[in-house]
């Protein structure tokens, strides 16, 4: 009796823990499908479920009249796109008192993002993390703002109102709209250019001057800074390639995008075997079949695979166009631009619409007010972001933002295919990216701030932008109250960690970190993949899958040497395609297909360096040169048959040899 008693009680109570267990279970769940459809509603669905209660208009920002101006501030601000916003609200939430200048003929803030139109955010994801739960590095004002929109794709007049919004609130932040010309005052203070202020014009001819402690130019080509004397490259001029530069695009809209027509593209690239194409309820990525776009002016305008972002009103804006030779600072250039794509939107929605037709009943619309500018001025900051901080995820003791963005490499001309290298896990942007060599009281944020050409095509987004603009306002607060320049400032470790606490109180998150290593960097030949990134001539795509295994062939090892005479014409005075035409290559093999041997290589190293020499005396006369190190030849597994990895040695070793470059 007692011991069924017993046995009942026991199966009472574990069905009675099973019951606990399960509603504990069934509670975590609805927790989780409730979190996840949060997250589905800010990020992807809020355009079905309404815009966030903003009006469909543009609710204009607080400009100030000039004469209501104060004479000095703690701080100046160059520029009102979204990094320029963001530091006028980080200097004035830390009790500077801030001027924020609009040179560009605004009437809205946020410029690229409302009025470039590129309403699709690159995001710098933790990318460890599962998609529907998916975090980002870039936090503070930056989460501040994008908790206001509607998600990764928003509608520009949420985005106009969020940032209008923010600096209204601010009583320390002056704003002052439509000004006609900036230029920084400059003064010599021992020894040292230092910037004091800034001299403004008006339309109407009025002037003022405004005196700063220090000034941060957050204009996307860097051109108050450039005023002041900061130096700069432009475009792929530390690449060797002064004259070339990331295309441009001119955005534009497509009109009536309903439910419905959205609905179609999202089962039309979510059933597409190309893994690159996708859509959600608020972003569309895909249609690689308009490489293929026949253009009016082919040397001038080609089609990319469509980026499109839905708006509220059953619109969307496409970004999709790549314009070549746009000169940024040469208005007549920029107007240039706009009309060759004006001209030919009604046969791109045409094509759109031939092809896909998902598309059918969407009519162009209008295009953006502003053209999206993606490469111009690079700073030569104190410290330059290198590719290879990228390609080994490196933290910086000053760090004052995070990346992990791809680095993205648009085309560049219409013979360009663009490139993504790879995708970094993480980076830390350094403080000394945003201060100007021999510059002082003068900061640069967003995407002309101190990084190379390869680096800034990760470090150039937005969202990392806004971080270094968040950082530049606060470090001016830290570097007055401590007695500091911006140089001393940069170059004070308590200051700089005095910053980052600042910071990371402020939400920013910006801590210490110690990335994986990634698997390339455990591979023999790591040393001349470094090289190879650093030119820019290794593709790791978004997996970072570098192929270093794979076999190499002759024309593939005369396509680098090429690229190396080209970025660095006096090192390499010779033809490297002269050593497949020369006696003892085989005619009778294809050079793509042919095993690349070492013999073979080092000829084509000398016939790039011009130097004459029998092939098979190649390797010794490139050794005694110092064109060729011992160790990359005891790395060689197979002198007959070199692997893709085994050229970026040899590749390396010539340059160094040749050019003096390293590769660090």
């Amino acid at each position: 009796m007692a011991g069924g008693e017993n046995g009942l009680l026991q199966k009472v109570r574990g069905n009675r823990r099973m019951r606990v267990v399960a509603l504990a279970v069934l509670s975590a769940v609805c927790a989780a499908v409730v979190a996840a459809a949060g997250w589905w509603v800010k990020t992807k669905g809020a355009g079905f479920f309404g815009d966030k209660g903003e009006s469909r208009e543009f609710v204009p920002p607080p400009s100030r009249k000039l004469e209501d101006l104060e004479d000095n501030y703690d701080v100046i601000v160059a520029g009102t796109d979204p990094e320029g916003v963001v530091a006028a609200v980080s200097a004035a939430r830390n009790g500077l008192k801030t001027l924020l200048v609009d040179g560009r003929d605004r009437d809205v803030l946020g410029g690229l993002f409302t009025l470039g139109w590129l309403n699709s955010l690159d995001m710098n994801y933790v990318w460890d993390k599962p998609h529907f739960r998916r975090d980002y590095w870039n936090k503070g004002l930056f989460k501040e703002w994008f908790d206001q929109v509607e998600g990764t794709s928003f509608d520009v007049k949420t985005a106009a109102n969020a940032f209008a919004r923010m600096v209204r609130a601010e009583r320390n932040v002056d704003l002052l709209m439509k000004v006609r010309s900036m230029q920084p005052i400059v003064e010599t203070i021992a020894g040292v250019r230092t910037v004091r202020g800034l001299a403004v014009t008006m339309p109407d001819g009025s002037q003022r001057t405004f005196q700063s402690f220090a000034l941060i130019d957050a204009t996307q080509d860097a051109d108050v800074a450039a005023a002041a004397g900061a130096q700069f490259t432009v475009g792929r001029e530390d690449l060797g390639e002064p004259r070339v530069s990331m295309a441009a695009t001119l955005v534009f809209q497509l009109k009536g995008v309903t439910p419905e027509v959205w609905r179609r593209i999202q089962k039309s690239l979510n059933s597409d075997d190309d893994p690159n194409s996708g859509a959600d309820e608020r972003s569309a990525w895909g249609y690689k079949g308009m490489y293929e776009y026949v253009s009016l002016h082919p040397d001038r305008l080609r089609m990319r695979g469509l980026n499109i972002g839905l708006q509220n009103g059953h619109t969307a804006l496409v970004n999709a166009v790549l314009l070549f030779g746009v000169d940024p600072f040469d208005s007549a250039s920029v107007r240039e631009a706009f009309d060759l794509v004006r001209a030919e939107l009604p046969r791109i929605v045409a094509e759109m619409k031939r092809r896909y037709p998902e598309f059918e009943g969407v009519e162009p619309g209008e295009t953006a007010r502003e053209l999206y500018v993606r490469e111009s001025r690079h700073l030569v900051a104190e410290y330059r972001l290198s590719v290879v901080d990228l390609l080994e995820n490196r933290d910086q003791w000053d760090r004052v933002a995070i990346g992990s963005y791809p680095v993205d490499l648009q085309r560049t001309s219409p013979e360009d295919s663009g490139a993504v290298l790879f995708r970094p896990e993480r980076y830390a942007v350094p403080f000394r990216s945003l201060v100007p060599k021999g510059v002082d009281g003068l900061l640069v944020v967003g995407r002309s701030a101190g990084f190379d050409s390869l680096a800034h095509g990760s470090a150039r987004v937005v969202p990392l932008g806004m971080a270094t603009g968040q950082a530049a306002g606060a470090a001016v607060k830290v570097a007055k109250e401590s007695g500091l320049t911006i140089h001393g400032l940069m170059r004070s470790r308590a200051a700089i960690a005095e910053l980052q606490n600042l910071l990371n109180r402020q939400g920013m998150e910006i801590y210490p970190f110690q990335a994986k290593t990634p698997e390339y960097m455990r591979h023999r030949t790591y040393p001349g993949l470094k090289a190879a990134v650093s030119l820019g001539l290794a593709k790791g795509g978004y997996d970072n899958r570098f192929r270093l295994d794979d076999p190499a062939n002759p024309q593939g090892f005369v396509w680098l040497m090429a690229n190396a005479k080209r970025m660095f014409p006096a090192a390499f005075p010779g033809d490297p395609s002269a050593a497949l035409a020369a006696p003892g290559f085989p005619r009778d093999v294809e050079p793509k297909k042919a095993p690349l041997t070492l013999e073979q290589a080092a000829y084509t190293v000398l016939c790039a360096a011009n130097v004459r020499a029998e092939r098979r005396e190649a390797e010794e006369v490139l050794l005694a040169r110092g064109l060729l190190k011992p160790d990359t030849v005891r790395a060689i597994v197979d002198v007959r048959r070199l692997t893709i990895g085994e050229t970026y040695l040899l590749l390396r070793d010539a340059v160094e040899g040749a050019a003096g470059r390293r590769f660090d």
